[in-house]
């Protein structure tokens, strides 16, 4: 009896042991159901969150060229020959009409003395033609007189009728000498024209052996020196000698892609950087948009095609134009007399600059980060929730299913957090800066939106996935 109750004792941790483990694998299977239950079996995803906000936003084109002088001339001679005069150097002030540049007049001063002999001898020519006509005049008049006398002493018979004829061949003759002599009278005539023209041209030619400013400005290119020689613009393109620029107007030009231009128009503001000047941002405003694209690497997988754009610079602030946030423009970019809140700095054709250019400003709008917005086909969505709902029927009831086109409906979304899941929201947006994007329809503002890991958000979320905040931005898959 003793040894039975020794043995009964002995097993009750044991049994103890059992139940307690059974009851942890029990409460394992319980939280387990419950957590399928609540998730529905679903991994949940770590997102980056930003917040909806209600502010300006304002669409900018940004683009790099170089700073040039409003207005250039470029000069060159019309006349070939050695430079014996230089008046200026590079740098130098010049007045419109001042002289600047004598090439060797020598040979164009022969070639107008040659002319003005021409003229001379042509209006010799003509005065011994217009001699020529009175001398027919005269001849003329005596023949005339001859046959008056033969006719009368053929009358009364003194003379025969050979007399007579000889006569009057005579004066058929003297009468085409002096058509003769009228038409050289009219040739030498237009020889005088001819060599007055000859005149002219040679004078001209000597006239431009001395170069005047077409402008008033500064030498900002000069490509000669004294003693040089140099091609007139008659013989293929000519040597250009210098440049004279207006440097108190200057201008960036910079090459704009074909996608922007079109945002752009003439009077838009502009923030312009540059190179030489980081520390002193400008004020500038688009004043031309060229009409032909310059292209690079034609016929090529690298082919660029872009739109020349002038932006006129006004002065060293900023301020007149854009707020430090760059959420408004204002309207004195558009004035043709700018305000400027700062002195113009030291600026030189070629050096090189950055300009964002304001196309256009919404003040309240709902924006959010550029990620935020993905893209999702509707139509796949749809034949996706066919392909479930097939699977969740019961037995073989057959239920007519709408047809779905073959091809992509793609619509702008973004995803938002609620009560711990991803929701889809379609959106139409609008205008963009270099970090949001405004949304005209789909959100009303504050609404925590998803906006990473880039390829979560792109490709494999999907509305009512479970997700999770992420304690830290993911970095997104193209940084």
């Amino acid at each position: 009896m003793a040894k039975a109750e020794n043995k009964s004792s002995s097993s009750n941790p044991t049994r103890k042991l059992l139940m307690v483990l059974g009851g942890l694998v029990v409460l394992i299977i319980l939280i387990s159901i419950v957590a399928k239950g609540c998730g529905g079996g679903e991994e949940t995803i770590e997102v980056d969150i930003a917040e909806a906000q209600v502010r300006a936003i304002t669409q900018t084109v940004t683009a790099s060229g170089q700073v040039r002088p409003e207005v250039e001339v470029a000069i060159s001679s019309d006349v070939s020959g050695e430079i014996v005069f230089l008046g200026v150097e590079e740098g130098d002030v010049v007045q419109r009409g001042q002289l600047l540049i004598r090439v060797q007049p020598d040979f164009y001063a022969s070639q107008r003395e040659q002319a003005q002999a021409g003229v001379l001898q042509a209006q010799a020519d003509v005065e011994r033609s217009r001699a020529d006509v009175g001398r027919a005049d005269v001849e003329i008049n005596r023949v005339q007189s001859e046959l008056a006398r033969t006719e009368q002493l053929v009358e009364r018979g003194a003379v025969g009728s050979a007399e007579l004829d000889a006569a009057q061949a005579a004066l058929a003759g003297a009468q085409s000498q002096r058509q003769i002599a009228i038409a050289s009278q009219r040739a030498a005539s237009f020889r005088v024209q001819s060599a007055q023209a000859t005149l002219r041209q040679a004078s001209q030619q000597l006239g431009k052996t001395s170069i005047y400013a077409p402008i008033s400005g500064t030498v900002s290119q000069l490509n000669v020196e004294l003693g040089e020689r140099v091609v007139g613009t008659a013989q293929m393109t000519g040597t250009e000698i210098m440049r004279i620029a207006e440097l108190d107007q200057m201008m960036l030009e910079v090459d704009v892609n074909e996608n922007d231009v079109v945002n752009i128009e003439l009077a838009d503001s502009a923030r312009i950087e540059i190179d030489a000047f980081p520390e002193e941002p400008l004020g500038g405003s688009v004043t031309q948009i060229a009409n032909s694209a310059r292209v690079s690497g034609m016929g090529t997988q690298e082919q660029v095609t872009n739109f020349p754009v002038e932006v006129r610079i006004f002065g060293s602030s900023v301020s007149t134009v854009i707020d430090d946030n760059a959420t408004t423009v204002a309207a004195t970019a558009a004035e043709e007399t700018p305000i400027l809140s700062g002195d113009l700095p030291t600026l030189r054709p070629g050096m090189s600059g950055t300009v964002d250019i304001y196309t256009r400003t919404v003040p309240n709008a709902i924006v959010v980060p550029l990620q935020a917005v993905t893209v999702r086909d509707f139509n796949e969505i749809r034949r996706q929730e066919q392909r479930r709902a097939r699977r969740d029927r019961e037995g073989d009831e057959e239920v007519e299913e709408e047809e779905i086109p073959e091809e992509e409906d793609l619509r702008r979304v973004v995803f938002l957090l609620e009560d711990g899941k991803a929701v889809m929201r379609e959106v139409e947006t609008g205008i963009q800066d270099e970090t949001h994007i405004e949304v005209r329809s789909g959100l009303t503002g504050n609404e925590k939106v998803i906006t990473g890991p880039f390829r979560v958000l792109r490709t494999e979320l999907e509305d009512g996935d479970m997700v999770i905040e992420s304690e830290e931005p993911t970095r997104s898959d193209e940084e």
